[in-house]
């Protein structure tokens, strides 16, 4: 039996891309791109039919001057009222409190928060150690569910940590589950380094199954490292994952993980997934728009393969 009958047996529902370009797809890019114009690869994005968009973040400008001015960004999103924004949710990346509070002052729909399996990736990144985060983690699960807005966690360094090597799945099991305790909408299984691959990818979504935790607790969050991205959301999608993470035209890295490439394309898992019958209302040929707009504004190509095959227009 194929791999698509297999697929089709199962029954899946339709799958949701959750695009991340806006943030992860430009936070480490040396070209610094204006609020204008993340407004408008956002209302590409929008227009392409994608429901969940990451539009910013609200941490130091200083740290990331490439998301500064992200309160802005999302204001003039808002204020466009474009008739498809209706049907969107846009998420922002928080750190503290303050960007939590900010961020809704801004107009999010929902948040989003990061912890690692890994100690030493969580100083590295936030100047933490991983007991101290989670523990600011939980309370911002709690503030979130208080005021009842949605909340993704990225449990980054899900099967190798560029400092302390290979993570244990036993290990990631044990933070999701407090995750989940805690009241994380969406608990996204984050492969930051690119070193996923289906068979330690499987090891982690057998432990999730075998808690009898549903699929849609999880979302998959993938880079394209090692080339094996898409076999990877294949592989989750035996597993009943339908939400994956997704950076237009492939963009992306993390500076924390030194020689982590972009994530997965938006336009390449678009592509399969709508030949797997699994994608609704999304545009490729939007989407390609919105690949080659942010492409010109940076002054490079990112590695998506589908957005080769789209002519640019004028």
């Amino acid at each position: 039996m194929s791999s698509v009958q297999w697929l089709h047996q199962l029954r899946l529902p339709r799958s949701n891309i959750f695009e991340v370009g806006p943030r992860d797809g430009l936070q480490n890019e040396s070209t610094i791109l204006s609020v204008d114009a993340r407004v408008e690869l956002i209302t590409r994005l929008i227009e392409s039919g994608l429901r969940d968009i990451e539009v910013g973040s609200f941490v130091r400008a200083d740290r990331i001057p490439a998301l500064a001015g992200s309160g802005e960004v999302i204001k003039k999103v808002l204020a466009k009222n474009l008739p498809r924004a209706k049907d969107c949710r846009f998420w922002a990346f928080i750190p503290n409190q303050k960007g939590f509070d900010d961020a809704l002052d801004a107009g999010v729909s929902g948040v989003a928060l990061f912890v690692a399996a890994s100690d030493t990736f969580c100083q590295k990144n936030v100047n933490r150690p991983l007991a101290q985060q989670k523990a600011d983690v939980f309370a911002l699960l709690e503030a979130a569910h208080r005021q009842q807005v949605p909340s993704r966690v990225y449990l980054s360094t899900l099967v190798y940590c560029p400092y302390e090597g290979v993570i244990a799945p036993e290990k990631v099991i044990d933070l999701a589950s407090e995750l989940i305790d805690h009241g994380a909408t969406k608990v996204v299984l984050s492969d930051t380094t690119g070193h996923a691959d289906p068979v330690n990818l499987a090891r982690v979504l057998e432990l999730c199954d075998a808690k009898r935790w549903s699929p849609d607790h999880f979302a998959l969050h993938l880079h394209d490292t090692r080339g094996l991205a898409l076999v990877n959301a294949e592989e989750g999608l035996r597993w009943g994952i339908s939400e994956f993470d997704a950076s237009v035209a492939g963009l992306g890295g993390c500076p924390y993980a030194p020689g982590a490439s972009g994530n997965l394309a938006t336009e390449d898992l678009a592509n399969l997934l709508d030949k797997l019958g699994l994608l609704e209302g999304v545009s490729l040929k939007a989407l390609a728009r919105a690949g080659h707009f942010v492409e010109k504004s940076l002054g490079k190509r990112g590695p998506s393969k589908v957005l080769r095959t789209f002519a640019e227009e004028s």
